[in-house]
């Protein structure tokens, strides 16, 4: 892997910066990655959780008793969407900062971008190479094969010096896998955006199989992935809500073939990230249209 490659995922982008906090956490963090993941996880609580309650996967209370949240607390992933915000709320809420045993209450309601987005501040700041991946899982459960629908997720890779690649670790869905090693996901088995988008367009892949979390189905969520995972690999983790034009509900469906093959090119050069890293700089630094966003207040 080239130094320069390197270099540009040890960088902290906005999203992932700690601010204040980057000392403190290459003190006091443990270097284990496992160990990392655990601390992060045990911070957070996902706002499925929130919203079952003691049932389903918290059925044993492994997040906690969710009868001791407060009426009024609701899930925090447009108030808290950058490591800095996370990281000085849980510091405001217990002094002690990512401990294992804090309290319920003291828990940030996120989802898998932000387990993702703290995990990468983390390891940058203990100095190793990390990126943020955005696409969909179809490992949930307990099969060996994927399942039929493969829902939208964050995830992490990170550079292994010792193996000379890139590791890929789930740290939100990491309570909930056990036919696969959560810190070391075989290769295939998250869905990456590219791939499932070439797939789709070639019609060896059905659209359908890819949800996201609102019910939305078909290949407008692969292309939502396939932006957010482009702003990734260029450090910039961008939030749900804002996307490229292309990725408009309203636009999508009427995207003309010159459009959509653009959006085949970019998805091709992201086959292969390292390989390709010059070329997809450029469209970051020269292509409006995949660049620029909406959304929200945009």
């Amino acid at each position: 892997m080239e130094a320069r490659i390197l270099k540009h995922y040890l960088e902290f982008g906005t999203y992932t910066n700690p601010g204040p906090y980057r000392d403190v956490i290459r003190r006091d963090l443990p270097d284990d990655i496992r160990e990392i993941g655990l601390r992060v996880r045990s911070n957070l609580i996902h706002r499925t959780t929130l919203a079952a309650g003691n049932t389903g996967t918290n059925a044993d209370l492994k997040f906690g008793d969710m009868t001791k949240m407060p009426w009024y607390r609701q899930p925090e992933d447009d108030v808290l969407v950058t490591a800095a915000a996370m990281l000085a709320e849980l510091y405001r809420r217990d002094p002690r900062g990512l401990v294992m045993d804090r309290g319920v209450t003291d828990k940030l309601v996120v989802t898998c971008r932000f387990a993702a987005i703290l995990t990468a501040s983390i390891l940058k700041s203990k100095g190793i190479p990390t990126r943020v991946r955005s696409g969909n899982a179809g490992y949930w459960g307990n099969r060996d094969e994927p399942d039929d629908c493969s829902v939208d997720h964050w995830i992490n890779q990170y550079w292994d010096t010792t193996q000379g690649r890139w590791v890929t670790i789930d740290v939100d869905g990491s309570p909930h896998l056990t036919r696969i090693d959560p810190y070391d996901i075989p290769e295939g088995r998250f869905d990456l955006p590219a791939p499932a988008w070439l797939g789709i367009r070639a019609g060896r892949v059905d659209p359908q199989r890819f949800a996201y979390a609102d019910g939305t189905r078909g290949a407008i969520v692969v292309v939502w992935s396939l932006f957010h995972d482009f702003h990734s690999l260029m450090n910039s983790e961008i939030i749900y809500v804002h996307r490229p034009v292309f990725g408009a509900q309203w636009r999508f469906p009427n995207l003309t073939s010159d459009e959509l093959a653009r959006i085949d090119d970019l998805a091709r050069l992201m086959l292969d990230p390292d390989g390709n890293f010059d070329e997809l700089c450029s469209i970051w630094n020269m292509d409006r249209e995949f660049r620029l966003l909406t959304g929200g207040l945009l």
